[in-house]
């Protein structure tokens, strides 16, 4: 058995890669932002100086980086729980790689290098929908929730298709570029369909976002992703994240939005918010096509 390594004994900067490192055909320019198993760096294609976002597995609690850049586990036991996190992010990548729609963002590349792998996606400038409901600086009113959400939806249907589901849809996972063009990031939590049978992997969780059934890993499909939709909606109504689906589950404070907000927005789209942030899976639209139906009964 290998001695435990302790990250906090080496450089902060050995953390996430160096502006200038070159890695595979990409300049790194700067880190963009970091999660509990990745980087993600804003870089250049040396052949062409187009900017791209490079995306690199680096699960912190179980792997390090050397000062030559090298990825390695931090101790025998990491090793075997860190191979199978980088095969699966690899396969992710592939997976990723074949999707292609406007409001899903876009695969252009992934390769293994400093005994990790990578993945490149293009880069796009705008605002995230967490600032913007933040910040108030854009108004939130019926013709706003209509198209970015519609235009959402579309998106993630190309997911569904492919017997997949994201599993983190959040306010701070799309962007907004000009003209409220919504970009849906982060597929670091996907992975197939699982309402016949158990998901592949350890789920992610995001209070106030996931639906009860992720949290008992049941029953997966692409009404678990529409109660994130339905929750991202009222997110931008409320100005607040929704109460956990569990706390709910258990006693449901939440004001039915068709009560809550009847004298700002249209019935229409309040009731397909609530109808999306159904408790019980099968109360819930069971498409993203029912819920965009939903959302253009004002039309």
């Amino acid at each position: 058995m290998a001695e435990y390594f302790d990250p906090k004994t080496y450089p902060t900067e050995w953390n996430y890669l160096q502006s200038g490192t070159i890695v595979d055909q990409y300049i790194i320019e700067r880190e963009l932002a970091h999660g509990g198993f990745s980087s993600v760096y804003l870089a250049r294609q040396l052949e062409d100086q187009i900017l791209v976002a490079v995306k690199e597995f680096l699960p912190r609690k179980q792997a390090h980086r050397t000062w030559n850049n090298v990825v390695v586990p931090n101790s025998e036991e990491d090793r075997v729980l860190f191979n199978r996190g980088r095969a699966l992010f690899f396969e992710e990548a592939k997976v990723l790689s074949q999707l292609k729609h406007h409001n899903i963002v876009e695969v252009i590349n992934f390769f293994q290098a400093n005994s990790t792998v990578y993945m490149v996606m293009t880069y796009d400038y705008g605002v995230s929908l967490n600032n913007v409901i933040s910040d108030g600086q854009i108004t939130i009113d019926e013709e706003f929730m209509v198209q970015v959400f519609t235009a959402l939806l579309n998106g993630i249907e190309v997911i569904h298709k492919t017997n997949m589901v994201h599993l983190d849809i959040k306010p701070g996972n799309i962007l907004l570029r000009p003209d409220n063009d919504p970009l849906l990031l982060d597929f670091g939590a996907i992975q197939k369909n699982s309402a016949s049978g158990k998901p592949n992997q350890s789920l992610v969780l995001t209070n106030g976002f996931s639906p009860i059934e992720q949290y008992s890993a049941k029953s997966l499909g692409a009404w678990t992703d529409i109660y994130a939709v339905g929750a991202t909606m009222r997110c931008c109504l409320d100005k607040k994240i929704p109460p956990p689906s569990p706390a709910r589950l258990k006693e449901d404070t939440q004001i039915p939005a068709v009560k809550a907000f009847k004298r700002k927005y249209p019935e229409y789209l309040l009731a397909a918010v609530d109808w999306a942030m159904e408790l019980q899976p099968r109360k819930r639209p069971q498409s993203t096509a029912e819920l965009v139906a939903a959302l253009s009964a004002g039309k």
